[in-house]
């Protein structure tokens, strides 16, 4: 097989980014960018972003997750504490988060460490979550080897039964990580690749410090 791709070519000029114009804080510019995209670009899945780790066989793994919440202090996602990820994490924290919206060419790479959240926090997610959802939890052995699907609907079907008209409860292994970011670049893509790229590294003093990178 040999798949020549070089000819794939995409013009970027729907915007710009000028480091005179961007605010102090990252998580500011983040949240504008996201409502942005949000509004305008209702095809993109705006909360859809890739989670880097590096696994226990020491090779970089990415998979696309769902983020759930932010705030100044970072970003929040769920997931199996006992799957490929969560092993990842808990032997090394420091993880890399980045989101592609093609349709406002645009993204935003963010490096940070990564935290579990409180029980409670959990637990309130948890329970919001659709009953189905909160059934999947308890059904799969993330990352683990499974024989066949037939496995995991049976599965499913019993516990359907067993919780049926109970409270169903939140899994000790299944709650949120916040990333804490301490570099986060934004990117806008430009016409001839010269691509516009801001970064904010966080300092000692928990200040940022702003730069401008060449593309």
């Amino acid at each position: 097989m040999n798949t020549d791709l070089s000819g794939y070519r995409k013009s970027y000029e729907k915007d710009e980014l000028r480091l005179e114009d961007v605010p102090e804080n990252p998580m500011e510019l983040f949240q504008t960018w996201f409502h942005q995209v949000d509004a305008f670009f209702p095809e993109d899945e705006t909360n859809a972003m890739t989670v880097s780790t590096i696994g226990l066989d020491g090779y970089p793994k990415n998979r696309v997750v769902l983020l759930k919440r932010y705030t100044f202090e970072g970003f929040i996602f769920y997931t199996n504490y006992e799957s490929e990820k969560g092993k990842a994490i808990s032997a090394n924290p420091n993880i890399c988060l980045s989101f592609f919206w093609h349709g406002a060419e645009r993204q935003i790479i963010i490096k940070g460490r990564a935290e579990k959240i409180a029980e409670n926090l959990s637990d309130g997610y948890f329970e919001s979550r659709p009953r189905g959802s909160q059934l999947g939890a308890l059904v799969s052995k993330q990352s683990e080897v499974v024989k066949d699907r037939e496995i995991l609907e049976q599965k499913l079907l019993a516990l359907e039964k067993t919780y049926e008209g109970k409270e169903i409860p939140r899994p000790n292994n299944w709650g949120g990580y916040i990333v804490k970011p301490v570099e986060i670049e934004f990117w806008q893509g430009r016409a001839n690749r010269l691509h516009d790229r801001i970064r904010y590294k966080l300092q000692e003093d928990y200040n940022w410090l702003i730069n401008r990178l060449s593309p």
